[in-house]
């Protein structure tokens, strides 16, 4: 019966299928160079206070987080500094500044865990990913410790290395 369907299969609605779309993780940025530069020990998603325009901003698919860092006040809360977002182009005098420091969004547990590690010699916490997902934005961020110079050689050596063989396989398969 190669044209029936099994039973209970049916096509998504398109409420169902506007639900999944929401639900899907779209990323906005990501931090390439922190993958290169750290060693990454352990990742947390954070929510962001963001301002209206900047959600805006976001939406229009632009943000770097090259040169972005998270600092850990005597407060106790999580910021994220140097992270551009540029300014929002139909925006009014109510605009943001591109490099603000913004609010992170973490459970308290996952904050104290945070400062404890990055008072430890060679920890820090940098941003990873920038995302939305159920209509909320979202930043992946990571307890790094930072890379030596023959550390980034060698991974680069065994990207390099996955690169060539995964080329001759698939060389061997199309044979």
């Amino acid at each position: 019966m190669a044209g029936t369907k099994a039973p209970g299969a049916q096509k998504p609605t398109a409420a169902q299928r506007a639900k999944a779309e929401a639900d899907a993780r779209k990323v906005i940025a990501r931090n390439k160079k922190a993958r290169h530069d750290y060693h990454i020990d352990d990742t947390f998603e954070a929510g962001l206070s963001l301002t209206g325009t900047e959600v805006k901003a976001l939406r229009m698919g632009r943000a770097s987080l090259v040169d972005g860092w998270i600092e850990i006040d005597r407060h106790g809360e999580a910021w994220l500094h140097n992270v551009h977002i540029p300014e929002y182009a139909q925006g009014s005098w109510t605009n943001h500044g591109p490099r603000r420091k913004r609010k992170l969004l973490l459970h308290k547990e996952e904050i104290e865990k945070l400062a404890v590690k990055t008072r430890e010699k060679g920890h820090t916490i940098v941003p990873l990913e920038l995302y939305f997902t159920k209509g909320r934005a979202k930043v992946e961020i990571a307890l790094a410790r930072g890379k030596q110079e023959w550390d980034k050689r060698q991974s680069l050596r065994e990207k390099q290395d996955e690169r060539e063989a995964q080329k001759a396989m698939s060389l061997r398969r199309n044979r």
